[in-house]
């Protein structure tokens, strides 16, 4: 049965189960509203193929729910400066479903923006993704701070804690660094791992079990990419720690890259036996919202058989990439 936490409410509101890639989620305590990773994209080029229409349409509900949960948060984290975890300030209609400048401002003006240190634990591409941010989205915040490793009280009881950085998949990755975060409030506790991909890395796995959340929602090993441009070793690394995670930890929403391997179920099967024997549940964000899973990108290519874009979207699918970012697909 779903653990229900009676204090802290947790929505998700973008994720792979939800036909995009992103873990944006609205959690809300008694004290203060708080915005996780506020960003979300689409593949640009999946299987040969461009998003498919009915991605374009799940990128944009998900935009609005943003939206609507932007306008209640006090509170916006960034755990790293990937497209699908904060929002930029340029106008992409492929991507990121941005206009410029102002997408990003509805999100963070007024706010407290936690975000991962820009400077330090960082890779190069995330380094100048940081000092654009900075200069662009985090300029609206009412105050933007540097988030690894402290933790921020909020009210009498909410406290935020985010980790060190730990690296975005396996040790040393060339992706870099990402920030886990837990929030608590009197004995209950919600811990968010974005983008561990597992957790691969030894490091991620022991500061989730030392935390002992009741609930963590984590990214999973990105199986798609087993043997091309990930290890098959480093990805049955991630998968072997994530059994220990479900073994330890009552409900556990399994997110972001391993859903985007089709037959992803079956491979983690000896993850949900564990938590199966230990009495624990293992989620995708729909199904945590009591929703149908909603693989767009792994189903793209039979996307594109079953439903046929119409003649419009064909059209603007024969556009340059420059130009299709300033253009909204006709969906």
């Amino acid at each position: 049965m779903k653990i229900v936490l009676k204090y802290i409410r947790l929505v998700p509101l973008a994720a792979e189960s939800l036909g995009v890639r992103s873990m944006c989620t609205y959690v809300e305590t008694p004290d203060v509203k708080i915005l996780l990773d506020a960003g979300v994209s689409l593949c640009p080029n999946r299987f040969g193929l461009p998003p498919h229409p009915e991605e374009f349409k799940a990128v944009d509900f998900c935009r609005r729910k943003i939206a609507e949960a932007a306008e209640k948060a006090e509170i916006v984290t960034v755990s790293h400066y990937h497209f699908d975890h904060h929002t930029p300030s340029y106008e992409d209609w492929i991507c990121n479903w941005t206009e410029a400048t102002e997408t990003a401002r509805q999100i963070y003006e007024g706010k407290t923006v936690l975000v991962k240190n820009p400077r330090e634990k960082i890779n190069y591409s995330q380094r100048r993704r940081g000092w654009m941010f900075k200069k662009t989205g985090g300029k609206f915040a009412k105050k933007l701070e540097i988030a690894d490793g402290k933790t921020f009280t909020f009210g009498k009881s909410t406290k935020i804690s985010f980790s060190e950085p730990v690296f975005h998949g396996p040790e040393n990755s060339v992706l870099g660094w990402v920030l886990m975060t837990t929030i608590k409030y009197q004995d209950e506790k919600f811990m968010f791992a974005s983008d561990v991909q597992g957790p691969m890395c030894s490091r991620a796995l022991e500061l989730i079990l030392r935390e002992r959340p009741k609930i963590v929602m984590i990214g999973g090993p990105p199986l798609y990419l087993s043997g091309f441009k990930v290890k098959e070793e480093a990805i049955q690394k991630g998968l072997e720690n994530l059994e220990d995670i479900v073994e330890n930890v009552s409900l556990t929403i399994l997110e972001h890259h391993v859903l985007r391997d089709a037959d992803w179920r079956e491979k983690t099967k000896n993850v949900f036996e564990k938590a199966q024997e230990c009495d624990h549940e293992v989620l995708t964000a729909a199904e945590f919202l009591g929703k149908k899973n909603l693989l767009l990108e792994a189903a793209r290519k039979r996307l594109f058989v079953e439903k046929p874009p119409l003649r419009e979207f064909e059209s603007w699918m024969r556009k340059n990439r420059a130009t299709k970012r300033h253009v909204k697909p006709p969906i």
